[in-house]
């Protein structure tokens, strides 16, 4: 197939340009480079270009006929949506309207959603599942629920297929280290360890340590992103197979979660280096444990994730690290 990944030079967007490739797609990247890097682009053609520029958006539909789009263009960092939301609001969503509308312009009709987690707000289960009520406390999450929705009505009003996949805690890199996590500002956890342990001169702090969980930190679920990847070629394997236009969701997660304070020896361990970090007060907003049940993605997608030890996912993220590329 050939298929526009947008946002593939992005930290997830280019591992599944990678993989793509290597299973006989046809790729095009779609990117602004707005966080993602040039470097990164190592699979495909590259279109640089804004969502928001129709004009040019319907030059790259005509140039490439597409058979389907996966999109991972979104802006997600929670603090910053509470501060500034219409930005998020405007990436998130203004600009998916754009991509949905040159879709249906151009009668491309298969769409893979990056989506996430925080559409489900605080958790109501100790394994969030598909049917755990979405009530996002965020404009972030809010923003990505939004999306869903509209992929949903335009399923009968378009004949659109689509499958959005909740990613729980993305972490880890490509085995090659060819590509790997690079953000700045860096809010993930994992990454921001190893940087410290690297050397460089980056803040880490734990937030809280007196969550009703066994060491007093959260607890959070962290799938590596080649296993995310996976999940997506998957999804465009079925949408392919679909007979009839449809919405389906999936969450993705292994179902096992880590504690901030395990994360911290796991990286001593695999690094051979310690970190010793203050607590400071817990920020508002974050849950005590987000795990996801990912069974309904093994079973309909027949999703099996290969990193199922945190040690491996840290592993591979170490490897990046001491010698990142970009």
């Amino acid at each position: 197939m050939r298929v526009l990944v947008v946002g593939g030079a992005g930290y997830i967007g280019a591992h599944m340009c990678k993989m793509l490739a290597e299973s006989g797609h046809e790729i095009v990247v779609l990117d602004n480079f707005s966080t993602g890097h040039k470097a990164a682009v190592q699979w495909g053609r590259l279109e640089e270009m804004a969502l928001a520029d129709v004009g040019r958006l319907d030059a790259v539909f005509e140039k490439y006929q597409f058979d389907a789009v996966m999109h991972f263009a979104a802006a997600s960092i929670v603090g910053e949506s509470v501060r500034d939301p219409l930005k998020y609001y405007e990436n998130n969503v203004s600009d998916v309207i754009s991509l949905l509308r040159a879709m249906q312009r151009h009668r491309v009709m298969r769409f893979v959603f990056s989506s996430t987690a925080a559409v489900f707000g605080e958790p109501q289960s100790d394994f969030i599942d598909e049917q755990h009520p979405r009530a996002p406390i965020n404009p972030y999450g809010a923003s990505k629920l939004t999306v869903e929705r509209m992929l949903m009505d335009c399923v009968s009003a378009y004949g659109l297929s689509s499958v959005a996949l909740r990613y729980f805690n993305a972490a880890g890199a490509d085995p090659s280290s060819l590509i790997g996590e690079s953000h700045q500002p860096e809010t993930h956890l994992i990454p921001k360890l190893l940087r410290r342990v690297a050397g460089e001169d980056i803040e880490v702090r734990i937030f809280g340590g007196d969550y009703p969980t066994p060491d007093g930190t959260c607890i959070r679920d962290y799938v590596h992103v080649n296993d995310l990847c996976s999940a997506h070629l998957l999804a465009l394997n079925r949408l392919r197979e679909m007979g009839s236009p449809t919405f389906e969701a999936f969450n993705l997660g292994n179902g096992q979660g880590y504690s901030v304070k395990e994360i911290i020896t796991a990286v001593a361990r695999t690094t051979g280096k310690k970190l010793d970090l203050s607590v400071d007060p817990p920020r508002h907003g974050d849950p005590a444990r987000l795990v996801a049940d990912g069974s309904l993605a093994k079973a309909a997608l027949g999703w099996m994730p290969k990193y199922t030890e945190i040690a491996d996912i840290i592993d591979t993220a170490w490897r990046w690290h001491r010698q990142p590329r970009y």
